[in-house]
């Protein structure tokens, strides 16, 4: 059982797509099948539910060897995908579940609404990770064909020039998830005696393909995985590239945010609080630990609406969920100090001129 995630960029292409001529509906709920307007239809009303999260769609295809073919029922096919479904958190929200009848092999897809019924985030946190280990648990669990991948190959028992590719493979596995970029990835090579160069269009400067080199042996990266062929591995590095920056933007915004926080405060309350603010509780603090440290909140009566637990991370939030969360609310928190500021001194000039008069 393999599971495949897809990423899907609207609801009318996805459900478009998985009701194919050849297929069948296994199971749904929270839909209304087998319109399929009505349905795409459905699934966008729930997205009013947190119109924060920007992708909504889940799409995973579960494919089953051919072998497994004979006894792949309908109702097997979908106890194994509903039971997937729960070991991987998708619980509590809109999904449709569709067989597919166009390939020798048995498969299905399942579609879901990543906003749950009750507006939940159904979480995609290492979701691949989770979905291979899910897959290997249910192939084991319901006796179906495991196919032969490169990390259960017995090693010891390879010779050359299996033996070299392999220890190619293993140094990449290993060492991409630590790397930016190709300098990075073939910096660590190096230290595994693995060379790396690049092939070019004709005579030109631009690159088409990359070679691992060890042993006196250079396979092209396809060769060795198709995941590490120029083109996967170049998207790799932009995707990690893009990652660094966007939660550098994220840190930046959120360090601004507590500095207009903090001064805010300070104009309000008079004082920046802290543990040097005596009198005060746990109740009034939060600590974010590092170079923040602790942060004051409003007292309990003030008209500024902020607590500790609104400031806590939720179940299935990532971390640039939580900080561009936070950010937010200190900014709004802060605003609101500020407008509280301007309108306690002009209370206190009303008061001043009274008392001249």
């Amino acid at each position: 059982m393999i599971g495949k995630i897809i990423a899907g960029s609207s609801f009318a292409g996805t459900v478009g797509y998985v009701m194919k001529e050849q297929s069948r509906i296994l199971s749904a709920d929270g839909i209304t099948p087998p319109d399929v307007r009505e349905m795409i239809q459905d699934f966008k009303d729930q997205t009013l539910l947190n119109l924060r999260l920007k992708n909504t769609v889940g799409h995973i295809s579960l494919s089953f060897s051919s072998k497994d073919a004979p006894r792949m029922t309908d109702t097997l096919m979908r106890d194994i995908a509903q039971e997937y479904m729960q070991r991987m958190g998708i619980t509590d929200t809109q999904y449709l579940l569709v067989r597919h009848l166009d390939q020798p092999h048995p498969h299905c897809h399942l579609v879901y609404n990543r906003i749950g019924n009750n507006g939940q985030t159904i979480s995609d946190r290492n979701m691949k990770i989770r979905n291979a280990k899910v897959c290997r648990a249910l192939t084991e669990k319901y006796g179906l064909h495991l196919a032969q991948g490169k990390e259960s190959v017995r090693r010891e028992r390879l010779r050359e020039p299996d033996k070299t590719k392999y220890e190619i493979y293993d140094a990449v596995k290993t060492n991409l998830p630590n790397c930016g970029s190709w300098n990075d990835l073939e910096l660590r090579l190096k230290e595994r005696d693995i060379s790396m160069r690049y092939k070019y269009c004709g005579s030109t400067n631009q690159k088409q393909g990359v070679l691992f080199g060890k042993n006196g042996f250079e396979f092209s990266g396809s060769k060795i995985d198709r995941q590490f062929s120029y083109s996967k591995l170049s998207r790799h590095f932009t995707q990690a590239q893009q990652q660094t920056h966007y939660r550098a933007t994220l840190a930046k915004g959120f360090h601004t945010a507590v500095g207009n926080y903090r001064s805010a405060y300070a104009d309000l309350f008079g004082n920046t609080g802290g543990s040097r603010n005596k009198g005060r509780t746990d109740n009034n603090i939060v600590n974010f630990g590092g170079n923040i440290g602790v942060l004051p909140l409003p007292p309990n009566d003030s008209s500024v609406g902020l607590s500790a637990a609104q400031l806590q991370r939720k179940p299935g939030e990532s971390p640039e969920e939580h900080i561009a969360r936070i950010t937010a609310l200190l900014n709004t928190a802060a605003e609101a100090m500020a407008v509280a500021a301007i309108e306690q001194k002009r209370r206190l000039r009303e008061r001043k001129t009274k008392m001249k008069l």
